[in-house]
């Protein structure tokens, strides 16, 4: 996407001071576009006619080989796709490797095709394994005149500190709500403002799971029963991503305690007096020690061998911790 989102002008408009740079590390919230703002800095950056307010004008030679993805002085280093069959049957892998670091050295060794800036843009950053980090470190520390490095990440605590420090930090700021909401509603996403919230705030987090609301709200349905059917609620949740369920729990529970210690929600406007009411008898000790539960399963999400196995384990912990359940 060369296009901005509604609520990133402030950040275009900030980022036009850095124009000159030749490391920048664009760091923020996941789901706000981040990558979407580096891509439109890149092509006004290479643009041959930018406007007043540093945009691409759409129109040059340089814009037309960048939105055919074939512009000579520009790089977008990023993991293979996680869905995405290499040639071998096994999937893709999710890191970015030293190997498409080093592929880049012919690259930084060219001059500008039109003798202007060159772009390197390496999204998530927080991808790069070890060896990957450390061979950026060497490019980083003596950059090629003209180019940019921007280092896109929604993690910069992951990064090497070393790399964090030969760069521009640039901190995006969050979507405000209102913006975010007629962002949706105009994307026909039903209950914008609720899925907003469902999706810690983050605009293109909720897009993408609008589908998934359903799931979600057969979830919370079960949550707020009296009794809990494990075994029926991990057979309809076992189809969606493992880490996507945690995340619902995740926020369940952050809202039972936050309502229990401070008679406020985060996550679930509406639902006030419902979960007042659950969390009326809990222990609140009981309520951490579930949050520290789902903040381990975060974690083993994404390496489960069999998910409804996984999903029944976490439910009757939940169950232990919060309410009885059917076994």
């Amino acid at each position: 996407m060369s296009t901005l989102y509604p609520w990133q002008g402030s950040d275009w408009a900030r980022l036009q001071h850095s124009r000159a740079s030749q490391g920048l590390l664009l760091h923020g919230q996941r789901g706000t576009g981040k990558l979407a703002l580096a891509v439109c800095f890149a092509k006004s950056l290479l643009c041959e006619h930018p406007d007043s307010e540093g945009h691409a004008c759409g129109k040059c030679s340089a814009c037309g080989w960048f939105e055919q993805g074939s512009h000579p002085d520009y790089r977008l280093v990023q993991p293979e796709s996680e869905t995405e069959e290499n040639e071998s049957g096994k999937k893709a892998s999710r890191q970015i490797s030293v190997d498409q670091i080093r592929a880049l050295s012919d690259f930084l060794g060219m001059t500008a095709h039109q003798g202007g800036r060159r772009v390197v843009i390496i999204y998530p950053s927080e991808a790069m394994n070890v060896n990957a980090a450390n061979a950026l470190l060497k490019s980083l520390e003596e950059p090629p005149e003209g180019l940019l490095f921007m280092l896109v990440t929604h993690k910069r605590h992951a990064l090497l500190p070393t790399i964090v420090s030969r760069c521009i930090s640039f901190a995006l700021a969050t979507p405000d709500v209102a913006t975010a909401t007629r962002f949706l509603e105009k994307e026909g996403v039903e209950r914008p403002f609720d899925a907003l919230a469902a999706n810690g705030f983050s605009p293109l987090d909720a897009l993408q799971n609008a589908e998934g609301n359903e799931t979600r709200e057969k979830l919370l349905r079960a949550l707020q029963q009296k009794r809990m059917d494990v075994f029926a609620l991990a057979e309809v949740l076992q189809k969606t991503e493992q880490a996507q369920v945690v995340q619902w729990l995740q926020q369940w529970s952050h809202d039972l305690l936050s309502q229990k210690l401070a008679g406020r929600l985060r996550y679930h406007p509406g639902r006030e007096k419902l979960i007042a009411d659950l969390v009326a008898p809990l222990d609140a000790l009981d309520l951490a020690r579930l949050q520290n539960v789902l903040k381990t399963a975060k974690r083993e999400a994404r390496h489960t061998l069999n998910p409804k196995l996984f999903l029944e384990s976490l439910l009757f912990t939940y169950c232990q911790l919060v309410k009885p359940c059917h076994s």
